[in-house]
């Protein structure tokens, strides 16, 4: 019993750890210009595909991999960045149209269909060049601890981005007040581009570094990000230490549906979460409540 529970555990922290860098994602894009980027998942699932095809070249030594860890974040912080801008161009100056769901939503969809063409409706998976760790007597595969890892990581340097530089504190501003941060003559396109590129190098790592155990595949991606945004209402739309803590726990809840009632009722489990939260605590475990302009 110990021993389930461990397994669990120490996974479902894992598996949350991969849920919190998508809400950290999230979270960027979202506080620099009110858009939930649909096409994060698939974003995800890309990164991981770009390791599937360098694993499909002959199992890469650990240099290798760690070499081209960065340029698979690059490659979809570009991706994401020219995503962004297609996504912003209607709006103009102002993110109160919803035209940015379609846009997104088609976004997602393309990404889909390209991978679709490219390697057929079959789920893929790319090989690990690291040995599984040993946790609490628990065998747990290398990619679950880099997840835990990267998460620590990327929690830091977004926070320390994001109080300690001018352009880290304009884009923070964008979220206070976007009207007065134009007004205050910030550029306000240029930041969310880079919001959206940030977003791009955190996502874009997270799928590289767990492609050994995720499932990719054209479909696939909505899976995660569903996930990834019932974690970030968890912990608080916007929040960051809320994503740390709101990512774990459904991963957590979703590997025990998974272990003792099977994957099918792994969304199950996750909506059902989503549903109590915003049924009682709406803005989240670390969320504040905000005004509404009427």
């Amino acid at each position: 019993m110990i021993e389930e529970l461990g397994i669990i555990f120490v996974r479902g922290v894992g598996l949350g750890a991969i849920f919190t860098l998508i809400a950290l994602s999230f979270n960027v894009v979202q506080s620099s210009s009110g858009i939930l980027n649909f096409a994060q998942g698939n974003m995800f699932v890309l990164g991981g595909f770009i390791a599937f095809m360098i694993s499909a070249q002959g199992d890469p030594s650990r240099l290798m991999w760690f070499a081209i860890l960065p340029v698979a974040g690059i490659a979809i912080a570009l991706l994401l960045t020219f995503q962004g801008w297609i996504t912003l161009l209607p709006l103009r100056f102002s993110t109160q149209q919803n035209s940015w769901i379609i846009t997104t939503m088609a976004a997602s969809t393309i990404i889909g269909a390209v991978m679709l063409l490219l390697k057929g409706p079959w789920a893929q998976t790319a090989s690990a060049p690291f040995e599984p760790f040993n946790i609490f007597g628990t065998r747990t595969p290398a990619p679950y601890v880099m997840a835990m890892i990267a998460c620590v990581v990327w929690y830091g340097v977004l926070r320390w981005f994001l109080t300690k530089t001018l352009t880290g504190l304009a884009i923070s501003a964008l979220s206070q007040d976007l009207e007065a941060a134009r007004a205050a003559g910030l550029k306000v396109r240029r930041l969310q581009l880079i919001a959206f590129a940030i977003s791009g190098l955190v996502i874009g790592t997270a799928g590289y570094i767990v492609a050994p155990i995720i499932s990719i595949a054209a479909d696939t991606g909505i899976k995660y990000v569903l996930n990834g945004f019932i974690a970030s209402v968890v912990g608080g739309m916007g929040s960051d230490i809320g994503a740390m803590v709101g990512g774990p726990l459904v991963g957590v809840l979703t590997m025990f549906a998974i272990y003792e009632f099977g994957g099918h009722f792994q969304n199950v489990v996750s909506l059902l979460v989503l549903v109590l939260v915003l049924m009682f605590v709406p803005e989240g475990l670390f969320g504040r409540a905000r005004a509404r302009r009427v």
